[in-house]
């Protein structure tokens, strides 16, 4: 029995990039005829679909499906969180993880939600500066807590692969609302995502 495999994409959008990425792939020299290069095009239209996503998904109303009313009013901290995104100046990767927290404020959110919108908001052509941005506010408006925090770190192909070729540096972004604006909150935020609790 051959092998099938059931992905749903948009059939005008996969055949106008698909012709796009024909035409890529022929203005840099490459036969478009060549046998491992045939399905490149279709191959690389699902892809981009895929990486770009988050574009036709709405992160407050992920967020809103799961909001549970609570008393508790400590920190709640997901950390290690994987993500992928494109660099919206190169469309070439960058990876790493996010770590979020927040201090409910009478709501709490079911916490596979948290990895949820990090994905939604990574799935589109970004910068890692507005990708903190995007989670941290989404947070902060969606579950009004007393307090967000959200810091990234990644690794970006565009300097790895090309320009400066620096193989090793990682970007650190954050932000903070609310309570987490206090020093002391801050460090214990940043204290426990640097923890080994294992």
């Amino acid at each position: 029995m051959p092998y099938n495999k059931f992905e749903e994409y948009n059939i005008k959008v996969t055949k106008d990039v698909k012709d796009n990425f024909k035409s890529i792939l022929t203005n840099l020299g490459e036969d478009i005829s060549r046998e491992g290069i045939v399905k490149t095009p279709e191959r690389a239209a699902k892809a981009m679909q895929f990486l770009t996503q988050g574009y036709h998904q709405n992160p407050e109303e992920i967020l809103r499906s799961a909001m549970f009313k609570e008393d508790y009013d400590d920190m709640v901290i997901v950390k290690d969180i994987e993500l992928y995104s494109l660099c919206e100046h190169h469309m070439l990767p960058f990876f790493g993880k996010a770590h979020i927290a927040y201090i409910p404020n009478g709501h709490i959110v079911g916490l596979s939600k948290l990895p949820r919108i990090v994905d939604v908001f990574a799935r589109r052509l970004q910068v890692q500066e507005r990708l903190t941005h995007d989670i941290l506010e989404c947070i902060n408006n969606t579950l009004k807590p007393k307090g967000v925090a959200v810091v990234i770190e990644a690794a970006h192909m565009c300097m790895m692969m090309r320009g400066v070729q620096k193989q090793n540096s990682v970007t650190t972004t954050s932000g903070f609302r609310g309570q987490f604006e206090k020093i002391e909150t801050r460090t214990e935020f940043l204290r426990l995502i640097t923890a080994d609790l294992a």
